[in-house]
């Protein structure tokens, strides 16, 4: 396996063991074994999600990246999923953070894998897209790393103008599946 953004299996960024610091090998094609303690370390992919707000008018709420990786791009808002975090809290918890909207509901529509360069290092994820109630729409202000917020009608989204893979893809299966309707 090897990731299409660096052309390298992702596991070779782990050169060391991270429980004894001995030399790490290749296991198999998902795992990495140190030759000093024994440990395996398999490379799974780290949960993230998404999330589809709408207005209620045919809009969906947009962000603008404030950071890197697609700065100044259209993206969706979510991130990644905490540790003792359910997706669905997750997802509420990242609304909050980037938007100020509170979640009431999030429904599961699909995942996709995608490829995430996050500091020089690449983060393979599951990006879990979610439709998403919030409870009032007035409190929207962008926040995190959202440089800006809008809605734009439904109909007028081009998945060309976001930045990441799995949102434009995620965006052509939407569109494609009728899932915002």
């Amino acid at each position: 396996m090897q990731d299409h953004i660096t052309g390298t299996h992702p596991l070779e960024q782990f050169i060391h063991c991270p429980k004894c610091g001995g030399a790490f090998v290749v296991n198999n094609w998902k795992s990495k074994r140190c030759t000093a303690c024994g440990f395996k370390y398999y490379f799974n992919p780290s949960s993230a999600t998404v999330a589809l707000v709408t207005d209620g008018l045919g809009g969906l709420l947009v962000s603008t990246r404030a950071n890197e990786p697609a700065k100044g791009t259209l993206d969706l808002p979510g991130g990644f999923v905490d540790m003792d975090e359910t997706a669905e809290e997750g997802v509420a918890r990242e609304v909050m953070e980037e938007t100020s909207l509170r979640v009431t509901e999030a429904r599961y529509l699909f995942s996709l894998p995608n490829i995430y360069v996050y500091s020089g290092f690449t983060v393979h994820t599951l990006d879990m897209f979610f439709r998403c109630r919030v409870e009032d729409l007035s409190p929207l202000e962008a926040h995190d790393d959202v440089a800006a917020l809008r809605f734009i009608p439904f109909d007028e989204i081009n998945p060309d103008d976001f930045g990441l893979q799995s949102i434009r893809r995620g965006l052509e299966l939407i569109k494609a599946k009728g899932l915002l309707r």
